[in-house]
């Protein structure tokens, strides 16, 4: 099979592909693997009936029925849903938006997919932009969405060592100095892998730094804010006709529905339309079918406030003084947990790679992520740290996650030990 050079890129490996391909070879071989590697959110009962409700009132209506299964939708998404989002967020946060600045798409990485190549890669001019993360380590489904080599670029970030075997990353603004080569700059909030919060300081900061250099700024709010709101500090949502901020309903508990939310300025929503139309044809209907009424009534942010942060906020630390316990005097620190479903643990000194360590622990039935991958636009640099570093995701139920806890203090050990 002789393949296109767009062909090799996205029919190969990636850090990706091979974690999805390990979660669901998992779910079918041994469905009694702990999965600490994946984004999959927790089962939250009391949502889940929300949902439930959401559903049989939609069968019981014939038009909305028909609605939910039989017509394409524009390939901006649903007016109604778009209107209600942007009331929603115009009303709350006093966001000067209407449905025309909301786009929908089949889940937020499909998103990233046109974004990035909108604003990164070859440009017209025969000149090369890319799209640089300011904070990385950085969600590793980022990676290999660029459509050519060289496409992303990072500033490595500080690192501040707290007590009880906590550190947190910052962003280094004294090494953050994008150039004319840089197409748009882009954070997660709350970051993926490393649960970090920016500061309300350090948004506003990035934002100005991206109009100082007429690029957009994107912010990728998959755990954030307003909505899901999987966030365990203060702090405030940020948008303006410079910021592409996408979000989503997976981690409410809706990742099979696939849907996700770009709020931007009129002209990139109209490109990002076009661009999607050729890519997807149309959005789903589903998610925006069961979210609609809650963005219309406000309740979106009851639920999350009710079920969603508090749950995650509780289980985040529990697993933190599992690991504490568990670790003992071993050489390990903690990212801060400031939100997301994620620990990010980094193993100073590992004798082994973090790749190594993820194949010793899948043989033993728990999966987590490797930290190499998420090194992305730095991932050329002689940094140890890179390689001392998993993501442990704490969504499962709570026996499992002590019981994951309790194997990778056992492995992590053995490294050290040199057996």
């Amino acid at each position: 099979m002789k393949l296109s050079a767009f062909g090799e890129k996205f029919a190969g490996k990636s850090g990706i592909v091979e974690l999805m391909e390990d979660l669901g070879e998992a779910l079918h071989s041994n469905p009694d693997a702990i999965f600490m590697g994946g984004g999959n959110p927790s089962r939250l009962m009391d949502v889940e009936a929300l949902f439930q409700q959401r559903l049989e009132a939609l069968m019981q209506d014939p038009k909305q029925r028909h609605s939910l299964f039989g017509i394409y939708q524009s390939p901006q998404g649903d007016i109604d849903f778009r209107e209600q989002v942007a009331t929603f967020l115009k009303t709350e946060y006093g966001w000067n938006l209407t449905a025309r600045n909301i786009a929908v798409s089949n889940g937020s990485q499909s998103a990233f997919f046109v974004i990035y190549n909108m604003f990164a890669g070859q440009m017209a001019d025969g000149s090369q932009r890319t799209i640089h993360l300011p904070l990385t380590p950085e969600y590793l489904g980022y990676a290999d969405v660029g459509l050519c080599e060289n496409f992303f670029s990072g500033t490595r970030p500080s690192i501040d060592i707290l007590e009880d075997h906590i550190f947190k990353y910052r962003v280094d603004f004294s090494e953050l100095h994008p150039d004319e080569t840089v197409g748009a700059m882009c954070v997660s909030r709350p970051t993926n892998p490393s649960g970090n919060v920016l500061t309300d300081d350090e948004l506003a900061h990035l934002d100005d730094i991206a109009r100082e250099r007429g690029i957009p700024l994107i912010v990728d709010g998959a755990y954030g804010l307003p909505f899901p709101n999987i966030c365990f500090v203060e702090a405030t949502p940020l948008w303006n006709d410079n910021i592409i901020l996408a979000l989503s309903l997976s981690k409410l508990g809706l990742p099979g529905v696939r849907t996700g939310i770009i709020i931007a300025n009129e002209e990139i929503i109209d490109a990002y339309t076009n661009a999607n139309t050729i890519v997807s044809l149309a959005c789903g209907n589903l998610g925006p079918a069961i979210a609609r009424e809650w963005f219309r009534s406000g309740e979106i942010l009851e639920l999350t406030a009710r079920h969603v942060t508090p749950f995650y906020r509780e289980r985040s630390q529990q697993t933190v003084d599992w690991f504490r316990a568990a670790m003992g005097d071993l050489p390990f620190h903690i990212h801060k947990p400031e939100g997301a479903i994620f620990l990010w643990l980094w193993f100073e000194g590992l004798p082994i790679t973090s790749e190594e360590l993820y194949e010793r622990l899948k043989a033993r039935g728990v999966l987590v992520a490797p930290g190499q991958d998420f090194f992305i636009g730095i991932d050329g640099e002689d940094w140890p740290h890179r390689d001392e570093c998993i993501r442990v995701s704490y969504a499962q139920d709570a026996e499992k996650v002590q019981a994951g806890v309790k194997i990778i203090a056992e492995e992590v050990a053995r490294a050290y030990a040199g057996s």
